[in-house]
């Protein structure tokens, strides 16, 4: 099937942000015109990010002041599905939470208690705060083998110009102190967040595409049978995709690549 055939029955796109839609402060070329093109066609949307950092509300106002008017219902963050996935499969209150004061507000919002002394779970976030003492408390409690979370896989963050290190890197360095991996990793590609996106929006993984720039997380949702299509305006590039365990449905140079093959599906 050509690309544009592939995407005339999908009921929604499911958006990357970090690198797919914005790097930095500055917007990438096509998003305006896409959000544009779903309003016109009555297609839904969200936006899902792994990054943790942040909440729905400052994402949203990261929206405005790019000149985007996205409201916080089309936003879903790992931090966000996190919350879901303790809800559902831990009968548990307190929780020690390495992450942003935005990460720990999630919690406390969803009636969770932050408690480093005596937790019931532990919860790794992308924590650009991040301190000594906290990865030394995490380590001794991972240790101790209480319930170890992490939000999302991601080892580095694109921001304008490189990267930064994310939560990947935290990851590594928790197992090499404790010998241990986190039991659920909760963001792409990884079926907690697919289960909270098909409750979220009511759709099948068939009826959604994935559109993002990252291989090992955004396009390796293909596995569980969304669609996935590739912007090369991010981390990935061209000469990556022919060893992607996971490849891409569809490539495109950029957003704008994808509102071309929508006005021709």
């Amino acid at each position: 099937m050509t690309p544009p055939s592939l995407l005339a029955d999908i009921r929604c796109f499911v958006l990357d942000m970090d690198g797919t839609v914005y790097l930095g402060e500055r917007l990438l070329p096509g998003a305006r015109e896409l959000l544009a093109l779903f309003e016109v066609r009555g297609l839904d949307y969200l936006f899902l990010t792994n990054n943790s950092s942040r909440s729905r509300g400052q994402y949203a106002a990261k929206f405005v002041r790019l000149g985007l008017d996205v409201p916080e219902s089309h936003i879903f963050t790992s931090g966000e599905g996190t919350v879901l996935t303790l809800r559902q499969d831990f009968a548990v209150q307190h929780v020690y939470v390495v992450g942003t004061p935005a990460l720990e507000a999630e919690f406390v919002q969803a009636g969770y208690t932050l408690d480093p002394v005596k937790p019931e779970v532990v919860v790794l976030g992308f924590d650009t705060g991040l301190t000594y003492d906290k990865l030394w408390r995490l380590c001794d409690l991972v240790r101790a083998g209480l319930p170890y979370i992490a939000t999302h896989p991601d080892f580095n963050c694109p921001i304008e110009g490189g990267t930064m290190p994310d939560i990947g890197a935290t990851i590594a360095f928790v197992q090499a102190s404790t010998g241990r991996l986190p039991d659920i990793v909760v963001g792409k590609p990884n079926p907690p967040i697919v289960r909270s996106l098909t409750a979220r929006t009511g759709l099948t993984p068939g009826q959604m595409c994935m559109v993002g720039d990252r291989l090992y997380t955004d396009i390796a949702l293909g596995q569980t049978g969304m669609l996935t299509a590739l912007v090369l305006s991010g981390e990935t590039r061209r000469e990556d995709i022919p060893t992607a365990p996971h490849p891409p449905d569809i490539v495109v140079e950029d957003l704008a690549g994808l509102v071309g093959l929508l006005r021709g599906a």
